[in-house]
C-alpha cells in the first residue's frame, strides 16, 4: 500500500516528466528531419544542377557540331558557285578575244580595205581644208560688207546730221561754230555743210474729202458716182505746185471696180475646169526635170545653210 501511496504521489511529477521527455524527443526528432529533408534538397539540387549542366554541355557540344558542318556544307556551295561562275567568265573572256581577232582580221582582209580608206582621210582632209579656206574667205567678205554698211550707214547719218544743222554755214559776215578765224583751215564738219543741202519739213498728207464715198466696197453692188468738181480750197491754204491730172480721172481710176478673171467667174465643177483638172496630174507625175538636177540644187542648198551657221561662229 506504502508503494502504491507514493506511486500515486509521484504520478503527477512522472506524467509531467513524460510529457517533457516525449516533447524534447518530438522536437529532437523533427529538427533531424528538417535537417535530413535539407541535406537531401540539397543533394538533390547538386545532383540536378550537375545533370543539367551536363546536358547543356551535350547540346551545345551538339548545336556546334551540326552548325559547323552546315556552315562548311554552305561554304562549300559557295566555293563551287564562284568557281563555276570565274570559269565561265573566263571562257567568255577566252571566246570575246577569239571573236574579236577573228572579226578583226575578216573586217580587215574583205570588208575595209586601210590603203583606200587612208586615201579616202587624205582626200577628205584636203577637202575641209578648202572648205575651212573657203569659209575664211566668206567670212572675211561679210565682215567687210558689215563695215562698208557700217560706214555707209555713219556717213549717211553724218551728212543727215549736217543737212539738218545747216543753219551752221558759215557766211560772208558771221563766220559759223565750225569755221573758226583762229583755225588755219576750216572744219570738216564745215566742209560737209557747204556740200550738203538744207533739210526740208515733210508736208503732212491731206485726207481725201471723198474717202467716205466708196460704193459698197468690196462686194461691187452699186456704181460708181464719180465727182467731176472739187471743193473750194481754203483762202489760207498754199497753192499745189506742178501739172496735175483731172480729178475725175484720178478718182476713176481709184474707185475702179472690181473685174474678176475668168477662172474666178466661171465654178470649179464646169466642164472646162473638168478638162484642166488631169492636166497638173501629168505634170506632177513626169515632172520635166530629172533626178541629178535635184541632188545638186540640193548639195548647194546644204552648203548654203552650212556657210551660214558657221559665218557667226568664224567671225566670233
Amino acid at each position: 500500500m506504502a508503494a502504491l501511496t507514493r506511486l500515486l504521489e509521484r504520478l503527477e511529477g512522472l506524467r509531467e516528466e513524460y510529457f517533457l521527455t516525449n516533447r524534447a524527443i518530438d522536437e529532437d526528432r523533427k529538427r533531424k528531419y528538417k535537417a535530413a529533408v535539407k541535406i537531401q534538397r540539397w543533394f538533390r539540387a547538386c545532383r540536378v544542377r550537375a545533370y543539367l549542366r551536363h546536358l547543356s554541355k551535350m547540346v551545345i557540344l551538339i548545336q556546334k557540331w551540326w552548325r559547323g558542318y552546315l556552315r562548311r556544307k554552305h561554304f562549300r556551295e559557295i566555293v563551287e558557285r564562284a568557281y563555276f561562275i570565274k570559269k565561265q567568265k573566263f571562257y567568255n573572256e577566252m571566246a570575246v578575244r577569239i571573236q574579236k581577232t577573228w572579226r578583226g582580221y575578216y573586217v580587215r582582209k574583205y570588208i575595209h580595205n586601210f590603203c583606200a580608206l587612208k586615201k579616202y582621210l587624205k582626200a577628205v582632209s584636203m577637202n575641209n581644208e578648202l572648205v575651212r579656206h573657203e569659209l575664211q574667205e566668206y567670212a572675211e567678205m561679210k565682215e567687210n560688207e558689215e563695215k562698208m554698211k557700217d560706214l555707209k550707214k555713219k556717213e549717211k547719218e553724218k551728212k543727215y546730221r549736217a543737212r539738218k544743222m545747216h543753219y551752221l554755214l558759215s557766211t560772208e559776215q558771221i563766220p559759223g561754230i565750225y569755221n573758226s578765224p583762229f583755225r588755219k583751215s576750216p572744219d570738216p564738219m564745215e566742209l560737209l555743210l557747204r556740200k550738203s543741202k538744207p533739210l526740208t519739213h515733210r508736208k503732212q498728207p491731206v485726207k481725201s474729202p471723198f474717202a467716205d464715198e466708196l460704193y459698197g466696197w468690196p462686194t461691187c453692188k452699186e456704181p460708181p458716182a464719180f465727182v467731176t468738181s472739187l471743193p473750194l480750197l481754203p483762202a489760207d491754204r498754199q497753192k499745189p505746185q506742178g501739172p496735175f491730172r483731172d480729178p475725175a480721172e484720178v478718182l476713176r481710176q481709184r474707185y475702179k471696180p472690181l473685174e474678176p478673171t475668168l477662172r474666178v467667174r466661171e465654178s470649179m465643177y464646169s466642164p472646162p475646169a473638168k478638162a484642166r483638172e488631169p492636166t497638173p496630174r501629168e505634170e506632177w507625175r513626169n515632172p520635166i526635170h530629172d533626178n541629178k538636177t535635184l541632188k545638186h540644187c540640193f548639195h548647194q542648198l546644204l552648203s548654203l545653210k552650212s556657210l551660214e551657221k558657221l559665218t557667226p561662229a568664224l567671225g566670233k
